[in-house]
């Protein structure tokens, strides 16, 4: 009798470990599901979040990249303020440098400028004058191969700032051949003569 009892038992014993074998593999594979659909949502989520600052430094100017002649002549006005022309000087010829290697027209642009602040800051502007000049006559050229009228007024109204009338007349010249039939264009360079022609510094200006 006892053996028929083992005998009836081991069939369910059987069935009870084939039965919890069964259970295991479907907990172990619904982990793992559980972890697959984690990982996948974590990508999802971190490329939606690459695409959002992409498309936020698309659509914010500022987070564009600075102009490499910027920083220079940010150090350039940061000595200023504390008395250090020997750096002063140093960062505005890395400012040239910088400009040269581009072919932008803002670069000399404001590198000429930056001449002219640190002869002031050093009270002999006069003696910073001439480099100025070079700067802004690098910029007239680049601002006419670019056929930027922006730049080439932005250009010749540094020069009337500089008292030259020649360079004035000239970029004035350049302007009005720039500007060409469109009405808009003209109109700013008849502005810019007008207003210039007014003054002490460029009352000679004349425009064929």
């Amino acid at each position: 009798m006892d053996a028929d009892v083992r005998q009836n038992r081991a069939p369910t014993a059987t069935v009870d470990r084939g039965t919890f074998s069964r259970r295991e593999r479907s907990a172990v594979d619904a982990d793992l599901m559980r972890r697959i659909v984690l990982y996948l949502l974590l990508a999802v989520a971190a490329v939606l979040a690459a695409l959002e600052m992409t498309l936020a430094r698309v659509g914010d100017p500022s987070a564009k990249e600075e102009a490499p002649w910027i920083s220079p002549l940010r150090d350039m006005d940061d000595a200023l303020a504390r008395g250090d022309f020997s750096t002063a000087t140093t960062a505005r010829h890395k400012a040239d440098r910088a400009a040269l290697a581009t072919p932008a027209w803002e670069g000399f642009l404001a590198v000429g400028d930056g001449a002219l602040r640190l002869g002031e800051a050093r009270g002999a502007r006069s003696g910073r004058e001439h480099e100025a000049h070079r700067a802004y006559l690098s910029a007239m050229v680049r601002a006419r191969n670019a056929r930027s009228l922006e730049g080439t007024l932005r250009v010749t109204d540094a020069f009337a700032r500089l008292g030259d009338r020649d360079m004035v007349e000239q970029g004035a010249h350049f302007a009005r051949e720039l500007a060409g039939r469109d009405d808009k264009a003209i109109d700013r360079v008849d502005e810019f003569v007008q207003r210039w022609a007014g003054g002490e510094r460029s009352s000679n200006v004349r425009v064929q």
